[in-house]
This record gives C-alpha cells, structure tokens and sequence, in this order.
C-alpha cells in the first residue's frame, strides 16, 4: 500500500474523529449543574477503549503471545530448586574455604622455618599507602634524614617506595591491581620498622606463592589476605590503598572476620572506674578503652558496662542484670552511654566484681549469652585491694579451671596501688596493661585478645572456620558519622548561598517547609542495589605460632626503685594471625538462578542469628550513599511482613516458628500471606507465597526461596526438539536471532561466564559463546564451581589405578547455565521480528483496530505523524529469560530514545513495569498497567507514562508469565487525549478531573504539577472519602530498618565545670556567628564585594541573582535579620536506628464493587468515581464548590512509630526486652588444660611518683 492514495483517507478520517469528539452535545458540563455519572462513565469508557486499543496496536500483544504457542508450561517444584541452588553454594563456598586452608597451612610452616631470622628494618616491601605506579613523583627523602623519633629512642628510617604496575579489573570493581605480589596495609597507630612487625612482613611475603596458585586454581576468588596480630593485613592482588578518607580508620584486627576467628564467642562484663579520681585526662582514657573494646565485638558476642563508685549501675539503664548482643546497633547504644558518664565518690571493687560473676553465672546458666568464653574488664586508675574473696567464691571452684578471664586496665601516669590490679589479671588467666595515653590505647587493648586465643593455639590441630556477618568492605561505621556532619555542613552552606540569594523569601513559611521537606525526602533515598559499597561476607581461619617456647625480654622489679631487662624462656602459645578470603554477596546472588524462581520470586540467605546475609528489602544505605548505624542486624522478620494486620513488633507466632526452623538448619516449606512493598517503598501488593528452605552445609547460613502462589507454581519451558543442540543440527544460526542492538540481557544474571577472560558487556559474552555453542565439541559444564584440589585429589586416587587427577585448569574454564541459555535462545528466537521496524499494518492489526476510531487513524498515519500525535517514543518486549527488546519511534533528528530506554529498563522480569504487570494480569488480564514517576510534575522535563501488560502462556490448564510487552509516552499526549474526550467540562473552576493509578498516585490532573504525587496530600478529605466507600484500602507496611535524627546536645554539666574549654569554645562560637552575620552584611552593602561575589555564584547557578536590601536605616540588625541569624545555626543531629511505618492505599479489586454505581448527591457526595475499563485506573470528577477540610492531608510519606517509652528508654531497650531465638556457633575451645602453665599476663609499671602531683589529687578526691 503507499501512502499517496491514503493521503485522502486519513486526512477524512481525522476530520471525522475531530468532529465527534470536540462537537459531541454532552461533551460540556456547566458550572451550576451538578456531575453527571452517565457522562463520567462515558469518559471512562471512552479513554480506556482509545488507551488499550493504542496499547494494543503499539506493543502488538497478540503477535507476542503467539510467539510463544510452541513453549510449554511445567510445574515449579520449590523443594527441588532450594536444594539445588544450596549445593552450588556450598559447593562454591567449599573451594573459598579450600583456598583458606592453604594460606593458613603455608603462613603456619613459614613463620616456623623463618623463627631464627632477623628483622631487617631497612626491608622493602609494597605499602599499599606508599607504593608508586610507574611515572608517579618519587616523594622527597625527609629531611634532616637522621633524625630521631622522641618516642622509640631510634633514628627515623626512610626507605623508598616500591614501584609497581597496577591495571583495572572488572572482577575487583575496576579497582587497579596487580597479580604478582601482594600489597600490605599498616594501621596508623602501628610502626611498620618495630622489630616484630618488620619480622613479620618478611616471612609474610612467602605467601604470595600460594595466592597466586590459589587464583589460578580458582579464578573467583576475590581478595586474599592475611591479617597479622602485629597488625599489618598483607592482601592479594597488590593495590592501593584508598584515600578518599579523611583518617584511615582501618585495622585488620578490629575486624570481624580477624575477631570471630582469633576467639571464640565470648560474654564480657566491663567496669569502669566511677571514683572521683577518674577524671580530666584518665576519664578520657578510660572511655576511649572502652569504645575499642566494644568495636572488638561481634555478633556472636554478648556484652554489657557498668561504671561503680558507691554503687553499681549499667550505663544503660534498660540492659540492667543482663547482657546484650553485641550487634551495631547496640554498641552504639552502649557508647552513648558511656560518653555520657561522669566520676561521682569512692569506687566498691568488691560490689562492681560480685554483680559481674553474678551477671556471667546467670547467662551460663539460663543458656543466654555466647556460652563460652566469659571475662571481666577492668577500667581504673587502682584498685585498693585484691579482692581475693571474691575471686575464690565465684571463680576459683574448680581448679584450675577458672571460668571467667580477667582484664584490667590501668589508667593514669602517676599510679601506686598498681600490684593489686595486676595481680587480679594475673591470677585469673586475664592481663593486664597500664595505660598513660590516649595514643597507646587501641594497641594496648587488643592485648586481650591472643590471651583468649591461647586455648585454640594450644588445641594446635583445630583450625574454627569462620563465616562472617555482611558488612561492607573495608568500611567503617564511625565513618557514617562523619558523612552525615558533612551533609549536614553542605546544607548549612547552602542555606547561606540561597539566603544571599532571596532574602526574606527564604524564611516564608512555605519555603521554609518546602526545603525541609526537600532534605528530609532525601534520607528517605534507601537504594536496594547500590555500587557505592561492596558487600561482601569473609571467609577466615586462625594462624597459630608451632613454637612451644621462645625468649622474652621484659623488665623485671628488683626492689622498690629499680627495674631491670631480663630475658628468658617460657612457655606460649601464640597466634600469628588470621587468614580470609572475601566473597561478594552479588557473586552468591548469581549462584541462585533468579530465572528459576520467576517474577517477584526471591531467594535470601538467613544467618544462625537471624540476620539476612542478602533480602531484597535489605536497605543497608540511606541519601545514597550513608551506612545505617545499624545495617547489618536485620532480622528476616523483620523484612518479611506478614499480612496479619498486628501492630509493629508483634510477630506472627506462625513467622516465628518458620525462623527457629530456620536458624536451626532444618528443611521445610510453608505458605504466608505477606505484605509485598516496592516502588521505593510506596506501593503495595498483598499475595500469598510459598517459602522453601534448606542448611547450606558446613555454614551456619540456610538459603530461603520464595515465590507467588497464584502465578509462581508454574513456569514456562522449552520443548526437546528446541534444544540448541538440535537447533544448530538444523542448519538455524542462533546467533541471527541476537543481530542488531536492540536488545539487552539482565546484567546481573549467569548466563554464560568465562574465567580467564573478560568482556565489556553481558551482551558481549553472551555473542561469544553463541559462537562457541556452534562449534564441534561444544559441552554443558556440570557445575559453576570447580571442585577443592584436595577434593578432587581424594576422589581421583580412590578411583584411579594410577591416582592422577586432572587439575583445575584442565577443567572448562568457563560455565553456562544450561537451562537459562535455552530459554534465552528459545525467547530470542521467537521474538526476533520484535525489534525490527517492520509495518504496523498486519493482518491483526487490521481487524482487531477496526472497532475503535483511533485505532482506524492509527493505521493510516504515517510513521512520523504518528509519533507526533500520540506521543509514543518506544514500545519494548521483555521475557522471563531476560531477554529486553525495543524499537523506537522517534524522529531521525532526534537522540535515540531507545538507548536511553534500555539503560533504564535492562533488568527483565525485575522491572518494576514487569512485576505490575504480572500482578495486574489477575485482576483483569485484558488491561494494561500505566504509571508516571513519582512528583514528576515537579520537574521541567517531559514526563513519560510507561505501560505495560503481561503475556501468558496457557496449557492444559496451566498458566506461567512468558513475557511483558509495553510502551513509553508522553504525558503530554494523554493529557491532550483526555482533554478531547472530556472537552472544556474538567477546565471549568467548580469542577477537578483527576485520573488516579491502583495505589492512589495522580496520573492526570488539571493542574500539571500534581502528577506523581499521592493524591492524599493533593485532596485529603474526598482520598479519606474513598478509604471510606472502599474504593481504596489502607495497607500498614512496617519499615524496620529505618533511620532517624535526635539532636546532638551539649556536654553535661559535669564536663563543662571541668574543661576550661568548653567556655572558649562557646565564645569561638559565638564570634563565628557574629562574624558570618558582618560577612552576609558586607555582601550586601559593599558593591565590590558584592560584585565578585554575584559573579562567582553566576559561574555556579548560571544565572547572577538581584538581590533585595532590607535595612532599618538604624545601622540595628531587623527581627528578620536576627530570625535569620537564628535560621543559620548548624542544629546539629545524630544518626539512630528507628522503626517507621507508611500507610500505603491499593485499589479494591472486586468485580462490581457498588461504589462505582453511586451517583454524586450535592455536597454530601461531592464526586463521582469510576474505574478507567482494561487498566489500573480511576476516574474522579470532584465538585470544587463543595465545602472541604483543606488541612486534611493523608501521606504515604513515613512516620516515626512511637513505642510509648519512658523517658530514658530507646528503641534498642524495646527490642531487648523482645529478642528473638538465636543458634549459638558450632565451634567453641574456651579451655585448654595446659594453659595454666603460660605465665605472661602483662608489665608491672614503673613509679615515678610527683608528691605534689599526688597531694594535690588527693585533696580535689576528697574536695569533689
């Protein structure tokens, strides 16, 4: 057909649409009249018909469904898949621990055979923090060169950098590395020259050897390290350190995979000192002890503080007489406690250490606690006696067992009664360590953990292997504290910017709300999937000294004045480290088979705590880029939501007897009903799933599978005569239906990987090995994972008359998920004619657009025309393979839209269009689902709507979700569509058209900038109206993992009597503020100033801003200008855990709901509501000159749940009193019976007593 003679035609055509719709005589609604429901169910009518037959035409459903006719639908057995995806995970996690082993066997021979060598303290070795890359400045040499360092009494040593060549690998996030060698990190607070720190670096450097065998034997290995208990962390491929940090928090031995694996779980009870001496510098000390203690925790440790003077108190007042899990969110419950403490009276040893064996006893014997290791730690500054009554009754009954360690910590310069706190670490398999500064406080407290360690040194054989908690990386929590000061600065700076800008328009009411409102919708910004931190779990071991003996040189007591060095030999029982690979939660991700478990399934993994590993709710960030206080104590409950309608924190008894099977390693399945949210937590899907789970063998992980009982049971799939193989026999060229580059594959997916090579896209890898497939001698790999040589080795000699075993790299170097990559090619095939811009004018088109006039036009318009008028820029099809194919529709000028599309939109069935679609398929299946960003009308660019439908494949009586087809447009063209279909009745001032989706987002609106926004917040009291009529129903979602900010206040008054600074800091304070005000004075009033200034802020903003004066003429600052001085003030917060709640709305979905049949009666009813036939859509005509409660206002923006709590109370004394079941770690070695033997419990002191100094503490003790 050509478009000459159908010129004529379709110019008739759109002159008779024109002519129906703009000339219908009851297209008008007059202001006195009231709504007419004949006529709003007309309008409905009509805009579903024109949108679903425009839906239809563009996605050509029809022809999609029938592309899929030769598929065939099974059953979707759950058992089966959990069982599955838990062998290949373990099967994986076999080969990390593999590879685990051998660096700990290798450091454990090294260091043995390297024991007699000396530390060469000019050694060479690659400082991740100091080596170069090659063109790198060589630093200049320090000058003057032999200088000596006050503190170690030596001269300073330079060496100079090495050099090394680093190269971006996608594998390591395109972190530049080097495969070679390995690279070593020293803390800040270590001196890499120190003898035994050097000494270690030297013989650590063997190990390169066996990193290197070990990538090669496995190239999924992720970072390799060995953290050493001097405190260096040697880490394979070699790379630099970062140092987009303003401190360099990091030390390998604070973290928990080097904690779990150096000691087995304990209960530790501190006591700090409360006496009147302790303050000034020795209370800064000991509070310093204390948060490096805490930060030595983990998990699977159990913890509590209690400071004593005169009496014994928690400095939680809730964790009384218990102890808590050391989880992130209480510790720093815990350091909040502890900043606030101040020293009162006289300090009671014997009541602060009988409360603590009594707190351990009871954990012991209630089974509460870690339920293994025990120990109390001592923070003060003297104890006045040794308190042996107390040691023999509680500690001494079973000798020479002695349950519980103790620790002490003596705080101060000038101390006397230093022997009786020794003496209680010394007699109780404890140490002890005197602390004078604040600089010596994290390496002196980490002495207490290789005493802990000595019963797994001494066991020599058992090597506990660890698996940690999530946590991100190498970074640190405290550093979320500094971010959000940050922010907060930025804002703060802004505000001054803007104030510069606007003046007084800035401290209005409504702008005033407009922008805390901006800044609080920001912390709402919980990204799922983030790039900006790397989760990861770590897989880590102990490294044990073999010595029995060695030297020890320490300073010896003579008599009273005089100290001297003696060495000698003694018995010990050292750790030399921990050994550890990372592995990444996206690489276990891909292990599961997503396409398995079908659209909205999922799988996540659940902890022997109860925390999950991976969820798809799990929200570990906040503004995008901030770590939660708390991220990595999410409970599995607390993320799968029952729809039972109880109040937050009641849990399901059902839910709770699902997480003991869980946690407790069983295999089971159940159904729930739950409550499903997404869409950035704003809307709501309420569905009944099934729940499969199984242990992960040799981990205390268990794998949990979910997916929807209506459409997850059944699952599409290929037919054998479809097999690639037999297809390439045929002669078809798979890689045909791949042509082009209108197509993406989910990235996140395995379909096809190469182990020793990479690509620069999925869509890259994926065109390789289609060419391979069509190669002689192509084979499906058996697994993903290759199996531990030593594995392999044992089933080889056991088979193999010769014992030979073929190696790793004999093995296929690469791996494809067999039945993805049928299905893929399967979906590719079929679809192929999608992406082409062939002609909308088949057969079907033809016949199924004749009922519709806009249908008609549709098939005449020319290609160009057409986009114009109806404002369609893609249409794309997406299949359950992953497999995402589109074609544009816009003009040549123009920039391709489609790319744009396909960056957005890649991710197949886990698409949010997708899942609405699926869903919406079942409550009409000839409908589609539109949607508009939310607050798009806020925005200056074009709003697109995306729409979307579900494609089913149906046989012998079942059903699965093969695909979905859709297309993007603009708003602009459905606002002008639905204003020739209602005329000028909606653009009269008594009357408000409002087009609504399913969860109660504004789609149209008379006023443009409410699309996307809650139509809550637009109208208030008729949305409370349609709650009330059922139109809508309101749906409670819980967000635990939420994020809130109480104000950061003063010191209290204790600190501010005693530091004088406190005082100049109030008046630095007080002079900043003035100055800045003079400042913004000066801007205003001083052109030159004022000038330079408006040209920076030009170069900014691109536009120079006029400012406003507003002076008095009194030279006297206004009570505007004071208002704004107030507004400046940086009113600082703190981040906290809370608990929030949204009140999302989803449409009600009976057939014939009588609410639609209701006409509107005057002001008593002052609307008519009617749903938009085949979508997810609402009608609403609201009469304006009705009477309305305008500060009314429903939000689905969430709300702080408040708990009730006493005053002093929190959130984590809420949870405390209701924590749930939890499996204690299989492996504990607390004892060893030759340990009494090891005497080393830590230096005695020196005394240099200044009797001033003492005479002068003495009287303010007795003073204060």
């Amino acid at each position: 057909m050509t478009w000459s003679w159908a010129w004529p035609w379709w110019r008739l055509c759109l002159s008779l649409i024109s002519m129906l719709i703009w000339h219908a005589p009851s297209a008008h609604l007059q202001p006195a009249e009231n709504i007419n429901y004949n006529l709003v169910h007309s309008w409905a009518d009509k805009l579903g018909m024109e949108l679903f037959h425009l839906g239809d035409f563009i996605t050509r459903r029809k022809e999609v469904q029938e592309s899929f006719k030769d598929a065939k639908v099974v059953q979707r057995v759950g058992a089966s898949i959990v069982d599955s995806m838990a062998k290949e995970i373990e099967m994986m996690m076999d080969l990390k621990v593999s590879a685990v082993r051998r660096i700990m066997d290798t450091a454990e021979n090294t260091a043995l055979s390297h024991q007699n060598d000396m530390a060469d303290k000019m050694f060479s070795y690659y400082n991740a923090k100091e080596m170069l890359e090659p063109g790198d400045p060589v630093p200049p040499i320090p000058t003057p060169a032999p200088d000596m360092d006050k503190d170690i009494g030596e001269p300073l040593i330079y060496v100079q950098p090495k050099v090394v060549v680093l190269e971006p690998r996608p594998e390591f996030h395109n972190t530049p590395v080097n495969f070679s060698v390995s690279s070593v990190h020293v803390p800040v607070n270590v001196f890499d020259r120190a003898p035994d720190v050097i000494k270690a670096i030297q013989w650590s450097e063997n190990l390169d050897q066996i990193f290197r065998d070990n990538y090669k034997n496995d190239p999924t290995l992720s970072w390799q390290f060995f953290g050493s208990s001097t405190g260096f962390m040697r880490q394979f491929p070699a790379s630099k350190w970062k140092k987009d940090v303003p401190v360099d928090l990091y030390d390998c031995r604070l973290r928990s995979w080097y904690m779990e694996a150096a000691t087995s779980p304990k209960d530790i009870v501190i006591l700090m000192d409360g006496s009147g001496s302790m303050l000034g510098q020795r209370l800064d000390i000991a509070k310093h002890v204390v948060n490096t203690i805490l930060d030595t925790l983990g998990t699977n440790d159990f913890v509590n503080i209690f400071t004593f003077d005169k009496e014994v108190s928690p400095v939680v007042g809730c964790f009384e007489d218990t102890l808590i899990q050391a989880t992130l969110g209480n510790i720093r419950e815990l350091k909040e406690g502890i900043e606030n403490f101040g020293p009162k009276s006289i300090a009671n040893y014997t009541a602060a250490l009988t409360r603590a064996f009594e707190i351990l006893e009871e954990a012991k014997s209630t089974s509460r606690g870690a339920q293994c290791n025990q120990a109390i730690m001592i923070i003060g500054d003297g104890a006045p006696e040794n308190n042996r009554e107390v040691f023999e009754l509680h500690n001494w009954r079973d000798p020479p067992y002695k349950p519980v360690r103790v620790f002490t910590y003596l705080i101060g310069k000038e101390v006397a009664n230093w022997d009786d706190i020794r003496w209680m670490a010394c007699e109780n398999q404890g140490y002890y360590v005197h602390l004078s500064d604040t600089a010596e406080v994290r390496e002196m407290v980490l002495n207490y953990i290789p005493v802990m360690a000595r019963p797994l040194v001494l066991g020599r054989h058992d090597h506990p292997v660890i698996w940690t908690q999530v946590y991100a990386d190498i970074e640190d929590t405290k550093l979320s504290d500094h971010l959000w000061e940050i922010k907060q600065c930025e804002e703060q700076k802004a505000d001054v910017l803007e104030y510069w800008q606007v003046h007084d328009r800035m401290l209005e009411p409504s702008e005033m709300h407009r922008r805390e409102y901006r800044r609080i919708k920001e912390t709402w910004n919980q990204p799922v999937d983030s790039n900006v931190y790397q989760f990861m779990t770590t897989v880590s071991m102990p490294i044990y000294d073999r010595r029995e003996n060695a030297n020890i040189t320490e300073e010896v007591l003579i008599n009273e004045a005089l100290w001297e060095l003696q060495t000698r030999e003694t018995r010990i029982a050292n750790i030399l480290g921990v050994a550890g690979t990372d592995v990444p939660i996206n690489e276990i991700k891909k292990l599961l088979s997503p396409f398995m478990l079908g659209v909205n399934g999922y799988a996540f993994i659940v902890t022997n705590n109860g925390y999950v590993l991976f969820h798809p709710d799990f929200r570990p960030i906040f503004q995008g880029y901030i770590l939660k206080p708390a991220y990595n104590s999410v409970d599995m409950i607390e993320v799968e939501l029952l729809d039972d309608d109880r109040p937050a924190r009641d849990f399901n008894p059902v839910l709770m007897t699902i997480r003991d099977s869980i946690i407790n390693q069983s295999t089971g399945s159940k159904w729930m009903l739950v409550k499903n949210h997404f869409d950035e937590m704003k809307r709501v899907t309420r569905i009944k799933r099934q729940y499969y789970w199984t242990a992960i063998k040799n981990t205390p992980f268990t794998l949990v599978i979910s997916y929807p009982e209506q459409y997850g049971v059944s699952r599409i799939d290929i037919r054998s005569e479809q097999d690639i193989h037999r297809v390439n026999i045929k002669g078809t060229n798979i890689r045909s239906f791949f042509d082009g580059k209108r197509w993406k594959i989910h990235p996140d997916w395995l379909f096809c990987k190469h182990s020793n090579r990479t690509f620069r896209t999925p869509e890259t890898e994926l065109l390789y090995f289609l060419e391979r497939m069509t190669e002689p001698g192509w084979r499906w790999p058996a697994s993903r994972s290759a199996m531990p040589p030593e594995h392999t080795a044992a089933m080889f000699s056991n088979n193999s008359s010769t014992g030979r075993y073929p190696s790793i790299n004999e093995k296929e170097s690469y791996y494809c998920d067999r039945q993805l990559m049928q299905a893929l090619v399967f979906d590719a095939g079929v679809t192929e004619w999608f992406s082409k811009n062939s002609s909308f004018n088949s057969k079907e088109d033809k016949s199924t657009s004749a009922s519709s006039p806009i249908a008609v036009l549709m098939g005449l318009l020319p290609r160009n025309e057409f986009k114009q008028r109806f404002g369609v820029t893609v249409a794309f099809l997406a299949t359950h393979s992953g497999l995402t194919r589109w074609h544009e529709f816009n003009l040549a000028e123009e920039p391709s839209v489609g790319e744009t599309f396909s960056q957005k939109n890649k991710r197949a069935i886990d698409e949010i269009w997708y899942k609405r679609a699926v869903d919406q398929h079942f409550v009409r299946a000839e409908s589609f689902v539109y949607s508009v960003p939310f607050d798009a009308g806020e925005s200056n660019s074009e709003i697109l709507v995306t729409a979307s439908h579900a494609i089913f494949h149906n046989e012998g009586g079942k059903s699965a979700p093969a695909a979905v087809v859709g297309f993007q447009f603009q708003h602009s063209a459905l606002y002008k569509l639905f204003h020739n279909i209602t005329g000028n009745a909606c653009a009269v001032d008594d009357k408000d058209c409002y087009i609504l989706d399913n969860n109660g987002y504004v789609i149209i609106s008379t006023r443009v900038h409410e699309t996307g926004r809650f139509f809550g917040e637009v109208n208030g009291a008729i949305m409370k109206r349609l709650l009330e009529e059922n139109v809508y129903k309101r749906v409670f979602v819980y967000d635990y993992q939420a994020v809130c900010f109480e104000s950061r206040g003063d010191n209290n008054a204790s600190s501010m009597l005693l530091s004088p600074l406190y005082h100049v800091l109030r008046l630095s304070k007080w002079l900043l503020h003035t100055a800045l005000w003079y400042i913004v004075q000066l801007m205003q009033l001083a052109p030159g100033v004022s000038a330079h200034y408006a040209e920076m802020y030009s170069d900014m903003n691109g536009t120079e801003p006029e400012p406003e004066h507003h002076h008095n003429g009194h030279g006297k600052k206004s009570e505007t200008e004071e208002h704004w001085l107030r507004y400046l003030t940086l009113h600082r917060t703190r981040l906290k855990s809370c608990d929030m709640q949204r009140e999302l709305y989803t449409l009600y979905n009976e057939k014939d709901n009588v609410v639609y049949n209701m006409t509107a009666h005057a002001c008593e009813r002052p609307f008519v509501v009617l749903p938009i036939p085949f979508s997810n859509l609402i009608l609403l005509v609201v009469d304006q000159l009705c009477p309305r409660d305008a500060a009314l206002v429903l939000t689905v923006n969430p709300q702080t749940i408040d708990y009730h709590l006493s005053v002093n109370d929190s959130l984590a004394c809420y949870k405390h009193a209701r924590e749930f079941n939890r499996v204690r770690p299989q492996s504990c070695i607390s004892r060893h019976a030759n340990e009494s033997n090891i005497k080393l419990c830590g230096k005695a002191c020196s005394l240099y007593a200044n009797l001033a100094l003492l005479l002068l503490c003495h009287i303010l003790s007795r003073w204060l």
